[in-house]
């Protein structure tokens, strides 16, 4: 009796975690990349307003992920990673009481506007419960704005599709992803993540990135703009 209730309840939480693991490959999957940045002598105030937000922000219905992240070398620059179950999840994040305390306080703080980028998936890959792990924790995350000219946009996609495959096969890669940003579709968002960096600095070493990179610039409307992060929280 007691291992028929065992497979019962394994058979009943199996599911769950085929649905957490697969979120990814979702199409109504809404995803927002945020940056952020704080004059200096408030960096750490509004370090620990964003680390409050996260926290909050885990806990609401749809949400799948919600990183908060710090960048390398520039303390006082921000970036937040968010992925919903939909946009109407996303919305309701938006309009939620610890959302808006949150813009209401950071406000002051900032020393250019918050800007917020609404993306869907370009190239993305289910994560499991594993690399999630391994992603909270992980050394190295870098956020990557691409912009190609608008006549090249179809090369450009199919440019970062090849790169986000290639790069999670490289040693020490937690996560690549291939994003586009709603409002302008030659404009993507390359989010990874890497182990450390030593493995961020063999990746960017190796052949495919080096022909990513020559094959992208003639049809770049602006600077590879590779960022790398530390995570918050």
């Amino acid at each position: 009796m007691r291992h028929a209730l065992y497979l019962l309840l394994i058979l009943l939480i199996a599911p769950l975690g085929i649905m957490q693991s697969a979120y990814a490959a979702e199409g109504d999957v809404a995803y927002v990349v945020s940056y952020f940045e704080a004059m200096p002598p408030a960096k750490d105030k509004a370090a620990g307003l964003l680390r409050q937000l996260a926290k909050q922000s885990r806990q609401e219905s749809g949400n799948y992920r919600f990183e908060v992240l710090q960048r390398i070398g520039q303390p006082d620059e921000f970036v937040i990673l968010e992925t919903w179950r939909n946009k109407d999840a996303q919305a309701t994040h938006g309009a939620a009481g610890h959302t808006r305390q949150f813009r209401e306080k950071l406000q002051p703080l900032l020393r250019g506007p918050y800007d917020e980028r609404p993306h869907t998936a370009l190239a993305v890959a289910a994560m499991g419960a594993e690399a999630a792990g391994t992603a909270r924790a992980a050394a190295i995350y870098a956020v990557t704005h691409v912009d190609v000219i608008p006549k090249a946009k179809d090369v450009g996609v199919a440019l970062v599709k090849q790169l986000a495959g290639d790069g999670r096969g490289d040693k020490g890669n937690v996560r690549f992803e291939g994003l586009t940003q709603d409002s302008r579709t030659n404009h993507m968002t390359v989010v990874e993540i890497w182990a450390d960096r030593k493995a961020l600095e063999a990746h960017g070493m190796a052949a495919d990135k080096k022909a990513f990179r020559e094959k992208l610039m003639p049809l770049s409307g602006s600077l590879y703009d590779e960022r790398l992060n530390k995570v918050l929280d």
